[in-house]
């Protein structure tokens, strides 16, 4: 039978002219802040983020949701430093898309041409309204260009490097930031008995669910008093664990864990800020939910506040899951120095222990069925000394010599 133009033979299209990709098709989601966007996503949406270079952790929290297509208002890699977030889509299947300048060099704002919930399609590189109608140009993050952004973000690497010393030097320079830091003057008062007892932080870092999930043992040997840094908390409800502290910004956290009954401290600005922003903007959020919180007025990150919480209260040992510590992590979080970082695990170094190291010691649990072994013919040895002390004891052990013969003959 003759394909006429247009028919499909091995996948392809025959004709005239060569096929088009297919469309990839969906309801649009928007969303500036990619945490937020990502909690309230349904699987199989087109989403478009306002994202400069996405990191693995917000990548994965999009993965999850299984969109069809991200599309990113900025560039996903800027060339900064080689940040991992594109990759972990691409390795989950999911296309990723940056904006193409116009004519001009301007990027089009697809937060003001698009609105939520619109059907639209991506067709090749041309994102199109259900009609039909240009949108705008897309520009595909393939693995191949992926590579090569990789390539070139890493040679800048250096330079990166050294504005994050300069900035990290700088704010150590600034005595009133340390003296808070190191001494900071107002501690919430809780009714964690953190004093003397084993302390768990809990930050959503890299790869910090397979590490959570490793301390199980830990968990239920010790039972240390578990502080959630804001998202952590519904990860640690997820897999069974109650925080007994929630502290954070409040930002990135489930209404459900907010109403688990932990204890909820928000971060605060250390000192009030000239632009008139509430000292403490996650405290509003807690509120109209009908929650209480104290406040912990310290510089830094919600980390920092949280390990520096454990520290001042007594605890015994600080358990870090998720926690920051190198170039790459801080520059995901957008941070241009880590100078509280470094004086806060400074001051806490000694008590301060990676939750990897602890899941070296309990995750190697010993294997019952041999242990049960052991047992059971250690207590059997002087029974058989004993039965062979006696005249019907050597008999049977005889007959079970000569059945073991007569058997393997």
């Amino acid at each position: 039978m003759k394909l006429s133009a247009g028919s499909v033979r091995g996948g392809r299209r025959t004709g005239d002219a060569a096929a088009a990709p297919a469309a990839v098709k969906g309801l649009v989601r928007l969303g500036r802040r990619t945490k937020e966007l990502s909690a309230r996503l349904a699987p199989g949406t087109v989403v478009v983020i306002d994202h400069r270079d996405i990191d693995a952790l917000a990548a994965r929290a999009l993965a999850r949701r299984r969109p069809v297509a991200v599309i990113n208002n900025q560039s996903s890699i800027s060339g900064r430093y080689p940040n991992r977030g594109p990759g972990v889509l691409l390795e989950a299947g999911i296309p990723v898309y940056d904006i193409s300048p116009d004519e001009a060099g301007a990027r089009p704002d697809l937060f003001s041409l698009l609105a939520d919930g619109e059907p639209v399609a991506i067709q090749g590189n041309d994102l199109l309204r259900e009609d039909g109608t240009m949108i705008a140009r897309l520009r595909e993050l393939s693995t191949d260009v992926l590579q090569d952004r990789l390539d070139a973000a890493r040679a800048n690497l250096d330079a990166e490097l050294r504005a994050f010393a300069e900035n990290t030097l700088t704010y150590l320079s600034q005595a009133e930031e340390r003296a808070l830091l190191l001494d900071p003057v107002s501690l919430p008062e809780l009714r964690a008995a953190i004093a003397g007892r084993p302390v768990l932080v809990a930050v959503r870092g890299e790869n910090y669910e397979e590490d959570l999930q490793r301390l199980g043992r830990y968990l239920r040997e010790q039972r240390p008093i578990v502080i959630a840094v804001d998202g952590a908390a519904d990860t640690l409800l997820a897999s069974g664990v109650r925080p007994d502290i929630i502290l954070g910004d409040m930002d990135s956290i489930g209404d459900d864990a907010l109403r688990c009954g932990a204890e909820l401290v928000v971060h605060a600005y250390a000192h009030p800020r000239g632009d008139g922003a509430q000292q403490a903007p996650g405290l509003a959020r807690v509120q109209s939910l009908g929650l209480t919180a104290q406040t912990f007025p310290v510089p830094g990150t919600s980390e920092d506040a949280a390990l520096l919480l454990a520290y001042e209260k007594g605890a015994d040992l600080i358990v870090a899951v998720g926690t920051h510590t190198n170039l790459e992590d801080f520059l995901d979080k957008g941070r241009r120095g880590m100078a509280s970082t470094f004086l806060v695990r400074l001051k806490v170094g000694s008590r301060l222990v990676d939750a990897r190291g602890v899941s070296r010691l309990y995750g190697k649990q010993e294997r019952i069925t041999p242990l049960l072994g052991y047992l059971l013919l250690s207590g059997l040895f002087p029974v058989i000394v004993l039965l062979m002390s006696t005249s019907p004891g050597r008999a049977a052990w005889e007959s079970i010599v000569l059945w073991f013969r007569v058997l393997f003959r």
